[in-house]
């Protein structure tokens, strides 16, 4: 019986991983509905513990590794090597395919769901050269006028963010699927932290408990960004290009210091998606208090280390494609041509595809803020 229960759970992790579900039904049974209230349960239970759940599940599976291995090395003078170690392997497969399970249904089925792209009013034909300069021009004169500002009102505590925006994500978050809005996390110090800052990871949304750990060695123009993509993800976005779409929205939307934390993230993949000579006019046009703080971030960003940054990105890289996020890694790039290529109403409200587009070009310029 117990054979047969180890069997039947890797024979349905395996249906799981390769039976074809409709997007639409992912996205409006289970996105949309079971997710989200889910995800309000589970992620006010962590918010409400006093450490990182995500830590306490690390240390559990360090420990369960541990009996493991003591298991098969008393089975092994027992039984014999071959006999302990198949054992050991039909019990680590279930066990994986148990967490593959879990991992589906609490989270990972987001994958699945209907791309964002094809429920707003974005069309590829508008991501152009010129419409990048064009987005990279007022993105530079944005964060021109937001620095003094920004700088002045001071940059929120990490345990402060979820107040302070809040609301930018709740409205973002209708806009974009007319749901109720999920909770957000509070970005917590992790066990992970020292690994994070080394390997180039600046945050993370523990798929199981739906918790927010953060690099906390980030610079604090860089925390409202950070925190305002793992909240992309709480609220089942689960590609990389959606969480920094989403995140950029929540942050323009937000107060000056996080439209100007989003701005200068904006700015910079923009930037790396210019040519030399283009790139090096928008530098030039950049006022000293904005390139400062971009220099800071690179500097900040150079104390990881390569030999470790490398494997790490390409495991990832790696799930994410396992994941069906054909692009990998890339994925993160891909988010810029989302953005230039959706149109929006003023105050970086995305369009939906379901409105009839508007004559004239694909971006608005947002409406001017006499209160920023």
């Amino acid at each position: 019986m117990v054979r047969f229960l180890r069997l039947g759970t890797i024979g349905l992790a395996l249906a799981a991983a390769f039976v074809p579900i409709p997007a639409s039904w992912i996205e409006f049974g289970y996105s949309r509905r079971a997710y989200l209230s889910l995800q309000r349960s589970l992620t006010t239970w962590s918010n409400a513990a006093p450490v990182a759940v995500t830590d306490l599940l690390i240390v559990g599976a360090v420990a369960v590794v541990a009996i493991a291995a003591v298991r098969w090395l008393r089975a092994r003078r027992r039984v014999g090597v071959w006999r302990a170690s198949g054992h050991a392997v039909l019990v680590a497969g279930t066990a994986a395919a148990a967490i593959y399970l879990l991992f589906l249904a609490v989270w990972g089925l987001n994958y699945r769901r209907e791309p964002l792209g094809a429920r707003l009013d974005f069309d590829r034909a508008r991501v152009t050269p010129a419409s990048v300069l064009e987005l990279t021009q007022r993105v530079v004169e944005r964060v021109n006028t937001l620095h003094a500002k920004a700088h002045a009102e001071g940059w929120p505590a990490w345990e402060d963010l979820p107040a302070v925006l809040g609301p930018a994500f709740a409205r973002v978050q209708q806009q974009l699927a007319d749901v109720r809005p999920v909770v957000p996390g509070i970005p917590k110090r992790s066990l992970l932290t020292y690994y994070f800052e080394r390997a180039g990871v600046s945050g993370m949304t523990d798929p199981f408990v739906l918790e927010v750990v953060v690099d906390r060695s980030q610079l604090p123009i860089e925390r409202p960004f950070v925190v305002a993509h793992e909240w992309a993800h709480l609220a089942g976005y689960a590609g990389e290009a959606e969480a920094n779409f989403i995140g950029w929205l929540v942050c323009l939307q937000g107060p000056p210091a996080a439209e100007y934390s989003g701005s200068l993230v904006l700015l910079m993949y923009l930037l790396n998606a210019l040519p030399s000579a283009e790139r090096a006019g928008m530098i030039q046009a950049l006022g000293e208090g904005p390139r400062r703080d971009i220099m800071d971030i690179h500097r900040r960003a150079s104390r990881g280390w390569p030999w470790l940054q490398r494997p790490v990105w390409w495991v990832y890289d790696r799930y994410l494609r396992a994941n069906r996020v054909e692009l990998g890694v890339r994925s993160y790039g891909a988010a810029l041509d989302l953005f230039v290529g959706t149109r929006f109403e003023a105050g970086w409200v995305p369009v939906d595809r379901r409105e009839k587009p508007a004559k004239g070009r694909g971006m608005p310029r947002p409406e001017k803020r006499t209160d920023r």
